[in-house]
């Protein structure tokens, strides 16, 4: 049964991959390049495409750093509404059109509308989540509160005056803001929220539910904007109109035919930006909904050495480059950690003989600007032997 909604599903997406592929090669010399490299000459079926090499993160980074500013993979006449940095640092263009990034279909099963006001609790600075959501919210009639991340006690007090029914953000923000609201005396009349960019355990979905009479999970990611969401809370993750997601075995790139877990690797079909076969880095499986339905069974892990830290990746390389310029540092270490249903980050620095008092500080303020992360910074007077991101976290 799951081997055979699987081949429905890929093949219900021939016609749609191949009229992009074809479009795309015709508007992007650089993906017309990368299906020459492969010696693939027509796509006419998702088949042809998979002997195409998956497309990992990295080697989009440094295609922009060869090729700025998006590495050749956008056509020269698309029309572009925004631009964002993603860590890395990769620049992801904007098209023009409703819901982008169509994050209104999980909007929508999660009962969102035109009778909400949204509190929005995704970063609108540099990264794009807030304009993801922001633009599907919009595409369902509903009004947005820009509210971002931070200075919980004004979010609070705007969406109570100005009647906030709806919340999109990390499922430990909007317990964060409850709790906050309580000590306040000022209760949230959120009755609905969709929730991503970090696991929902049951003891947390449990506790927001208790105050919130729905909350929905969702997938996706900066590059690729939706690819999986809840119907109902614990239903597995459908899979949204617009994208090819496969399940492919994390070595050879071979799409997976069964419960097997491998990476989720994403085929847009968007010819103006034609991103086919990226590796998002998550791992996941395909299973059967309750009305035999294929779904992502979510998030079950990553491949390689980055880690998400509240909805941000964190990645070894992107550390080690923000503090290069500091000479005061002998030796350092992130240790993440999850307290309360909410991630933290520590990072413990040996100091170098010649150090000065400031330099916790200054490390503290450049973890904050080049890796968009808060942490606690403190040194230590040496470290053992262990991973430069160390991961403390159960779920």
């Amino acid at each position: 049964m799951l081997a055979d909604r699987i081949a429905q599903y890929v093949h219900g997406l021939d016609a749609a991959v191949a009229a992009t592929v074809s479009e795309a090669a015709a508007r992007v010399p650089a993906f017309a390049d990368r299906l020459a490299a492969a010696d693939i000459k027509e796509v006419r079926e998702v088949a042809d495409l998979d002997r195409l090499p998956v497309l990992g993160k990295d080697e989009l980074i440094a295609a922009q750093q060869a090729a700025p500013p998006f590495g050749g993979a956008v056509a020269p006449n698309a029309r572009l509404r925004k631009v964002f940095a993603s860590p890395g640092p990769l620049f992801e263009p904007q098209l023009t059109g409703t819901d982008p990034w169509h994050w209104a279909e999980a909007l929508r099963a999660a009962g969102f509308g035109p009778q909400d006001v949204v509190l929005n609790c995704f970063s609108y600075h540099l990264s794009p989540a807030g304009a993801m959501f922001e633009e599907g919210a919009l595409a369902l009639g509903a009004t947005v509160i820009p509210a971002g991340v931070g200075n919980q006690e004004l979010q609070i007090k705007t969406a109570v005056r100005v009647g906030a029914s709806a919340y999109t953000g990390l499922p430990s923000y909007l317990k964060a803001l409850l709790d906050k609201a309580t000590t306040l005396g000022e209760p949230l009349a959120i009755r609905r929220a969709l929730v991503t960019a970090e696991p929902l355990p049951d003891s947390l979905r449990d506790w927001l539910a208790s105050y919130v009479d729905t909350v929905h999970q969702a997938y996706g990611t900066a590059e690729t904007g939706l690819l999986g969401y809840e119907t109902a809370p614990n239903s597995g993750l459908a899979l949204p109109d617009g994208v090819l997601v496969q399940i492919c075995d994390p070595a050879t790139g071979t799409p997976v035919v069964d419960d097997s877990i491998g990476q989720v690797v994403v085929t847009l079909l968007r010819p103006e930006q034609p991103l086919a076969r990226f590796g998002t880095g998550d791992l996941s499986a395909w299973r059967l909904g309750a009305d035999s339905s294929l779904r992502l069974a979510g998030v079950l892990g990553r491949i390689g050495e980055a880690v998400k830290v509240r909805g941000m990746f964190l990645h070894p390389r992107q550390a080690a480059q923000a503090l290069a310029t500091e000479p005061g540092i002998a030796a350092y270490r992130f240790i993440i950690d999850r307290v309360e249903h909410r991630d933290t980050l520590r990072c413990e620095l040996v100091p170098a003989p010649d150090a000065d008092a400031d330099l916790a500080d200054r490390i503290r303020d450049k973890i904050r600007s080049q890796l968009r992360l808060t942490a606690d910074v403190v040194c230590v007077p040496a470290l053992d032997d262990g991973p430069v991101l160390d991961d403390r976290r159960t779920w």
